[in-house]
């Protein structure tokens, strides 16, 4: 989808899709900290008389991403914007609206906006719209399977030598995922910890595959790869929900660890190492 440009100097992308759930189970999904929890990364609210003004999203950096509150009108808008990460890029607002349909769903519409004067930026607006992608993707199986639940997430982000579809070729074929299509069953291969459940999500370009999981235990597992600019990097987050879902996270971690590890050493340990979380 193209950069829409504004006389303002605003530019901004947007995406829109239908979910299943009401616009108060929607609202508890993306403007809480558990609902955002569940489906994106750990998340908390920082309050000020018993209303948000910054949300902290934990991506494992060691430092939170912090965003400010600019707009709190539940269950219908919420929005927040946060400083880029790309040196001398303008900040980022993040605008969630949800408007109820007929039949016990709503149309959740994202947009991603910053002001500028040039379009030295709008390929940073392209980047965040299909970074976002999965993790829609992963919110659209979260309220269609396991709305309300809480989760427990373990991730690993591993850098793998070669190119990003080496990086993906190889992921893919260590868990047997090669030509996987939507609404196929799957099972991990016997050199890999037990995991089964059913394909929902299969995207190239960027590369990333969604998984919901049967076992261990009720969940998704999202699975992608991205070139960082340095080595590229494989990556897999397990959500997990339910009352057994901290137990479930805590069975898998240290065999997924001891997986990774054996799979994919770090192509120089002074480089990089395996994160998880």
């Amino acid at each position: 989808m193209s950069v829409k440009k504004e006389a303002s100097g605003r530019r901004s992308v947007q995406t829109e899709f239908e979910v299943p759930g009401t616009p108060e189970e929607v609202w508890a999904a993306i403007a809480t900290g558990p609902g955002i929890s569940s489906w994106l990364m750990p998340a908390e609210f920082e309050m000020r008389d018993g209303r948000p003004v910054a949300m902290m999203l934990d991506f494992g950096s060691g430092t939170p991403a912090r965003s400010v509150v600019t707009a709190w009108d539940p269950p219908r808008l919420f929005a927040a914007q946060a400083d880029s990460q790309v040196p001398g890029s303008p900040p980022i607002a993040a605008e969630w609206h949800i408007e109820a349909k007929a039949g016990g769903t709503c149309m959740l519409r994202l947009v991603q906006s910053l002001f500028a004067s040039t379009d030295d930026w709008d390929d940073q607006l392209e980047y965040l719209e299909s970074g976002w992608s999965a993790f829609l993707a992963t919110l659209q199986i979260y309220l269609r399977h396991f709305r309300g639940q809480r989760s427990t997430l373990v991730k690993w982000m591993v850098p793998v030598a070669g190119t990003e579809a080496q990086a993906w070729e190889s992921l893919t074929a260590a868990l047997g995922l090669e030509g996987v299509s939507v609404w196929q069953a799957w099972a991990a291969p016997a050199s890999a910890p037990p995991m089964s459940g059913v394909a929902e999500y299969v995207h190239r370009s960027p590369n990333d595959i969604l998984l919901r999981l049967e076992a261990p235990g009720p969940g998704v597992a999202a699975l992608g790869s991205v070139d960082c600019g340095g080595p590229c990097m494989v990556g897999m987050n397990l959500y997990f929900y339910g009352e057994q879902a901290a137990a479930s996270a805590a069975r898998v971690k240290p065999l997924w660890q001891a997986w990774f590890e054996a799979r994919f050493p770090a192509p120089e340990p002074q480089d990089a190492a395996i994160q998880s979380e």
